[in-house]
């Protein structure tokens, strides 16, 4: 199952972009085995102002064709990293071929867009910026891969 990251914002090269490619590479290594990834990441940005409604519009175009969509939101289901290597595994097993985990704007995902997701995922009631958002998604996925191949990383 492909995991595709489509995030609004261009991320700079700095510590953030470092940690993120560290845990999409073990990631790959890790979820290989369990039948998740490749994980990629796509980044859009609205050079026109154009708000979230323009944000969205670039976001649709980033997820796959089929894709089951995920929204990080606010509003979304808080959960556990053992409940969301659940939830991923669910939907490996339940055929999905794509993932799209969409992680929205200054002031997150567009209503309309919210609405077309299949779920929804929140790190808290604590808004993060976005780039601290990839950073704690990326770990997660790595994390939830680590669950399911029964490693040691995640001690809970």
């Amino acid at each position: 199952m492909r995991i595709h990251v489509c995030a609004v914002g261009r991320l700079r090269a700095g510590p953030e972009q470092t940690m993120i490619d560290d845990y999409l590479k073990r990631f790959d290594r890790t979820g290989r085995a369990q039948g998740l990834g490749p994980a990629s990441v796509t980044e859009v940005e609205d050079k026109k102002g154009g708000g979230q409604q323009a944000e969205a519009d670039l976001l649709r175009r980033a997820v796959p064709k089929g894709a089951l969509i995920c929204g990080l939101d606010e509003r979304g289901t808080v959960m556990s990293s053992p409940d969301f290597a659940k939830l991923l595994a669910r939907w490996r097993d339940n055929g999905r071929q794509d993932v799209a985990l969409v992680i929205g704007g200054a002031d997150g995902i567009d209503p309309t867009l919210r609405a077309e997701a299949d779920q929804l995922l929140s790190f808290g009631k604590m808004v993060w910026p976005h780039m601290l958002a990839r950073v704690m998604l990326t770990e997660q996925l790595y994390r939830a891969a680590s669950i399911l191949a029964g490693a040691p990383y995640h001690r809970a």
